[in-house]
């Protein structure tokens, strides 16, 4: 596997049991007046694999801190990561193992 240079934009997520994730971010989706966070596990864990990404619904509170919520509705989660990979299109490299969302698969 090659060595990426670029500097990584590291998240550490903690999870609704307390376990910390540390995830690489990928990018922010909006859809519908929403906005969405895209992240892709670093380590995995029992509840994150890694080599997938997860979409979680941005809320930001009064007090400016955020807040990252899953996405539950699978319609909306489907609609979010097709926005995903229509804005990444042209980043895609066409190599990757896990993505399902590339026409340009070997």
């Amino acid at each position: 596997m090659a060595e990426n240079n670029e500097e990584r934009d590291i998240i550490t997520l903690t999870d609704e049991d307390g376990n910390q994730v540390e995830c690489e971010f990928l990018d922010t989706v909006e859809l519908d007046g929403k906005l969405y966070c895209v992240v892709e596990p670093i380590v995995g864990s029992e509840d994150y694999e890694e080599g997938s990404c997860y979409i979680f619904h941005i809320a930001e509170n009064e007090d400016g801190t955020v807040d990252l919520t899953p996405v539950e509705d699978e319609n909306e989660l489907n609609k979010a990561f097709e926005k995903f990979l229509e804005n990444n299109a042209s980043a895609c490299s066409g190599e990757c193992s896990g993505c399902a969302g590339c026409d340009d698969k070997k």
